[in-house]
């Protein structure tokens, strides 16, 4: 003990960096319990898209083998829609409708509670989107999604008919024509807003940097700014406004972008993570071939 407080007088940043790394390993034990990592089901080829409605349940994709599936609040695990048109991204609007990025035809779905699908966008002045990967809608119904392209083997087509790889804002209504928001990002990815609508929060996977971006009235965003060193494949927010990021296991940061923990996922890739449950208080992560659930001391928002 005395020769640490000898030495932090010499080296005032050792002394900063340890009281980081306590702080952060303080952190971590207040928000979650390791041990506590429960495994859901591992009967899928990929999960992602974890998505919750107003009961707390939870909605997610296993895309490969183009189904979607619902894990309830009481613990029921049912296949809710087949032919779910290679669904990647997915997120409730405030009415209640499951909207999806459908990968398969590159489209944008509204589903309701039954399976119809409505398509709310099949493509941008003729032209093929991309391929939508992950979207948030805002308190108006306007739709945020990413338009990254990721070849597959079940398209037609082997290169992008729109340049560039950008985000969007669809505004809700009939016939209306999505705008583009950002083209600075590579390799826009995952996506999520604020709780109170201020801000979007944007990952580059290519560039391995996650965006900040205030949202101005009409839906366009201004003022991008790096809040993470590091990309991700999907996303989500808690009530004390940390961000959780996706790839090797779930790392997350504090609003002023400070890495306060990771949870550890013994699988290949983790996608995606999302908020459920009764209070919003089970985290849910979509990783490879499984998913799990996790209790944690926040909630999240909607």
């Amino acid at each position: 003990m005395l020769y640490l407080f000898n030495s932090s007088r010499r080296c005032p940043a050792l002394s900063l960096l340890l009281l980081l790394t306590l702080t952060g390993l303080a952190t971590r034990a207040q928000l979650f319990n390791q041990d506590s990592l429960k495994l859901i089901s591992r009967e899928f080829s990929f999960t992602e898209g974890p998505a919750v409605d107003k009961k707390g349940d939870i909605y997610f994709t296993d895309q490969p083998n183009n189904k979607i599936w619902k894990y309830s609040t009481e613990g029921h695990l049912s296949l809710f829609k087949d032919s779910a048109g290679r669904a990647n991204g997915l997120y409730f609007n405030r009415r209640g409708q499951l909207l999806a990025c459908a990968d398969e035809k590159n489209e944008i779905w509204s589903i309701s509670n039954d399976g119809k699908v409505t398509v709310l966008l099949s493509d941008v002045d003729r032209k093929k989107l991309n391929g939508p990967n992950d979207l948030w809608a805002d308190r108006k119904g306007g739709i945020y999604f990413t338009d990254p392209f990721y070849p597959r083997d079940y398209w037609t087509r082997k290169k992008p008919e729109i340049a560039g790889q950008k985000v969007y804002y669809l505004p809700r209504g009939k016939g209306k024509k999505p705008i583009v928001v950002a083209d600075d990002l590579a390799k826009p990815n995952g996506i999520v807003g604020s709780a109170d609508g201020r801000y979007l929060y944007v990952a580059d996977i290519e560039r391995n940097k996650t965006y900040r971006y205030t949202i101005e009235p009409k839906g366009k965003l201004s003022g991008q700014k790096l809040v993470i060193d590091q990309g991700s494949d999907g996303m989500t927010l808690d009530n004390q406004g940390n961000i959780y990021l996706t790839g090797k296991g779930v790392f997350i940061y504090s609003p002023a972008g400070m890495l306060i923990g990771h949870i550890e996922v013994k699988e290949p890739w983790t996608a995606n993570v999302c908020f459920g449950g009764k209070n919003r208080t089970d985290l849910f992560i979509t990783a490879s071939t499984a998913i799990y659930k996790l209790p944690m001391r926040t909630k999240g928002v909607d």
